[in-house]
C-alpha cells in the first residue's frame, strides 16, 4: 500500500448514512486533516423541506413561521379581505395582529364588555341593512380584533348574532349576543358603516369615538323622502314596460303612464298597511294588486293597450332582489342557516306578489279579459330604446334601495352593462336566457367588486340594483296567467324557468365578484402567504 493512501474500508467501517435523513452522506470528521484541526462541532441533522412536511400532514420539527398582518391602513389592506383570511382559519391557527404600536404595559386591560357591545351594534347595523353573513362576521372579528381582544369567534344567523371571547386557556369566556329585529334598505348607512370599520381597523377610531359615529349614522335620515320614494317605483315601473314591450311608439308612453299610476298607488297603499302593523307579506300583497287591476282594465275595453305589459312593470317594482342575491351568497360562503331564513323569506314574499296579482287575474279572466302574454316579449331588440329603460330602471332601483347619490353613477351604467351583455348574448349569440342571465350577472359582480374595492366599500350598492332588468318579471307573469287560465303545467314550467333564472342571476353575481378576488392581489404582509380558504367544506358529509 503506498505511503499516504487510506485503507479500503466498507461501508459500515466509512459509516455512511442515508442521505436527507440522519444526516451527511459522507463521514464527517474522520480524515487526518480534520482530525488535526480539532474536534468539530456536530452538524444539524438536515431535515426535508416545510412544504413536504406539511404535505403529509405533520408539522415540521423547526416549527411554522408565524404569519404577521400588516396594521391595516385601508390604503394598504382592505379589512374584508384580511378578517375573511381570518374568519375561515380555525382559531388555534390564526395569526398574531401586528399593531402600528405596543402597547405599554397597563393594569387594566380593555373594556371587554364595552368592545364586545361595540362589535355587535356594528354587527346588527351591518345586517339589517342585507350585508352577507360572512362579512358581518368578518367586520365583528376586525373591530375586536383593532380593540385587543385576539381571541374572539362571531357568529351570525338571520336574526341573532353573538361574539364571544376566551382571555385565555384558564379564563371562562365572555359571551354577548344581540337579536336584529328591524331590516331595511338603506346603502347611505351601509357605506357609513363600512368607512367606520375601516377607521377602527386603521387604528384611526377610539371606542368613544367610534360610538360617537355610530350614534350619528343611527341618527341620519334617509337621503331620500318617502314621496321620493314613491315616485321612484312608479318611475321604474313604467322603465320596465319600455324594457320589456320593447317599443316607442305612442301606445307605449300610454301604457308607461298606466304603470307608473298604478304602481305609486300601489306604494301608498302598501305604506299603509305597514302603518296598520300588518306583516310584509300582506304589503306585498296589496302592492301587487294595483298594477295587476290596471293591466285587465286596458284589456276589458278593447282599447288595444298592452295590458300584460303593465301588470309585468309592476312585478319588476315588486320582485325582492336584495334578499335573493343575499341569500345566495351566504348558501355559497356555507352560512347554511342563514342563507335557508332568507330564502324562506324570498319564498313568503314571492307568493304575496303571486296571491295578489292572481286574485287580480282571475276575476280579469272570468269578465273575459284579453290578456297577451307574448306582449311582454319583445320580438325585436330595439337598443335605443331598450339600453337607455334598463338604465333609468337600474337608478330609480338605486333610490328606492337608499343607495348614496355619488354612487348612483356606478350602479346606472353597471346596469347597462348587465344589459347589453345579457342581449348580445342572446340576439347574437344565440345563448338561453338562464346562461345568458348568469353570464351578464357575472360582469356586474366583477365590476361591482372592482368598484367597491377602488371607493373601499361594499359591494352591494354596486351590483344589487345594477340586476334589476335581469329580473325574470315577464316568465313570473307568464306562469300567473297560465296558473289563472287553468294550465296549471305551462304555469309550473314558467315558474320554474324564473327560479332557474334567478337563480343564476344570484350564482353569477357572486361569481363575478369571486373572480375579481382571485385576480386582485391581497396584501399579507411579512411572513409565508395566507391563502384565503374554502368556506366550511364539508365535501357532503
Amino acid at each position: 500500500m503506498p505511503q499516504g493512501s487510506e485503507p479500503e474500508q466498507d461501508d459500515d467501517a466509512r459509516g455512511t448514512v442515508t442521505p436527507g435523513l440522519l444526516g451527511h452522506a459522507e463521514p464527517v470528521g474522520t480524515t487526518p486533516s480534520s482530525l488535526e484541526q480539532g474536534p468539530a462541532p456536530a452538524a444539524a441533522p438536515a431535515q426535508p423541506p416545510t412544504e413536504d412536511w406539511l404535505a403529509l400532514g405533520y408539522t415540521p420539527p423547526s416549527g411554522i413561521s408565524l404569519t404577521k398582518l400588516s396594521v391595516g391602513a385601508p390604503g394598504a389592506a382592505p379589512w374584508p379581505d384580511r378578517m375573511r383570511t381570518l374568519l375561515r382559519t380555525p382559531m388555534y391557527e390564526r395569526p398574531a395582529f401586528e399593531r402600528s404600536s405596543t402597547p405599554e404595559p397597563a393594569e387594566v386591560g380593555p373594556n371587554v364588555p364595552r368592545v364586545l357591545d361595540l362589535t355587535l351594534r356594528i354587527g346588527e347595523l351591518l345586517l339589517a341593512s342585507g350585508e352577507s353573513a360572512e362579512d358581518v362576521e368578518a367586520a365583528m372579528l376586525g373591530v375586536s380584533h383593532a380593540y385587543g381582544l385576539d381571541r374572539c369567534e362571531p357568529q351570525v344567523t338571520f336574526t341573532l348574532i353573538s361574539i364571544s371571547y376566551q382571555p385565555s386557556l384558564v379564563e371562562p369566556p365572555v359571551t354577548a349576543s344581540r337579536v336584529v329585529r328591524r331590516r331595511g334598505s338603506d346603502y347611505t348607512r351601509l357605506g357609513a358603516v363600512y368607512r367606520l370599520v375601516a377607521d377602527i381597523t386603521a387604528e384611526q377610531a377610539s371606542t368613544e369615538d367610534a360610538y360617537r359615529t355610530l350614534a350619528e349614522i343611527r341618527r341620519n335620515r334617509h337621503p331620500y323622502p318617502g314621496w321620493v320614494l314613491s315616485l321612484g317605483t312608479g318611475l321604474l315601473a313604467g322603465s320596465a314596460t319600455l324594457l320589456v314591450g320593447g317599443r316607442g311608439d305612442a301606445q307605449a308612453w300610454l301604457v308607461f303612464a298606466a304603470a307608473f299610476v298604478a304602481s305609486v298607488i300601489g306604494d301608498r297603499l302598501a305604506w299603509g298597511v305597514a302603518r296598520k302593523g300588518l306583516p310584509e307579506f300582506y304589503q306585498f300583497v296589496v302592492a301587487a294588486m294595483p298594477a295587476a287591476g290596471m293591466g285587465v282594465v286596458l284589456t276589458l275595453g278593447d282599447s288595444g293597450l298592452r295590458g300584460s305589459v303593465v301588470i309585468t312593470g309592476g312585478l319588476y317594482a315588486l320582485l325582492p332582489g336584495r334578499a335573493l342575491v343575499a341569500a345566495v351568497a351566504d348558501g355559497l360562503t356555507g352560512f347554511y342557516i342563514t342563507a335557508a331564513a332568507r330564502l324562506l323569506e324570498v319564498v313568503y314574499l314571492v307568493v304575496g306578489i303571486v296571491l295578489g296579482v292572481m286574485l287580480v287575474l282571475y276575476v280579469g279572466v272570468k269578465f273575459s279579459a284579453s290578456l297577451h302574454p307574448e306582449q311582454t316579449f319583445a320580438t325585436r331588440a330595439y337598443p335605443a330604446l331598450q339600453l337607455p329603460a334598463a338604465m333609468a330602471l337600474t337608478l330609480f332601483f338605486a333610490m328606492l334601495l337608499q343607495t348614496s347619490r355619488h354612487v348612483l353613477p356606478f350602479v346606472t351604467c353597471f346596469g347597462g352593462i348587465g344589459w347589453a351583455v345579457f342581449g348580445v348574448l342572446t340576439v347574437e349569440g344565440g345563448l338561453s336566457p338562464i346562461i345568458a342571465t348568469g353570464l351578464a350577472a357575472g360582469m356586474v359582480g366583477l365590476f361591482g367588486q372592482l368598484a367597491s374595492r377602488y371607493r373601499y366599500a361594499s359591494s352591494l350598492p354596486y351590483v344589487t340594483a345594477a340586476l334589476g332588468p335581469l329580473m325574470p318579471g315577464s316568465v313570473i307573469y307568464l306562469g300567473l296567467l297560465s296558473f289563472a287560465k287553468g294550465e296549471p303545467v305551462n304555469g309550473l314550467v314558467s315558474i320554474s324557468r324564473a327560479a332557474a333564472i334567478a337563480l343564476a342571476l344570484a350564482v353569477g353575481v357572486n361569481l363575478g365578484g369571486e373572480v375579481a378576488r382571485l385576480f386582485l392581489r391581497v396584501p399579507q404582509g411579512e411572513g409565508p402567504a395566507v391563502v384565503r380558504r374554502a368556506a366550511k367544506r364539508t365535501r357532503g358529509f
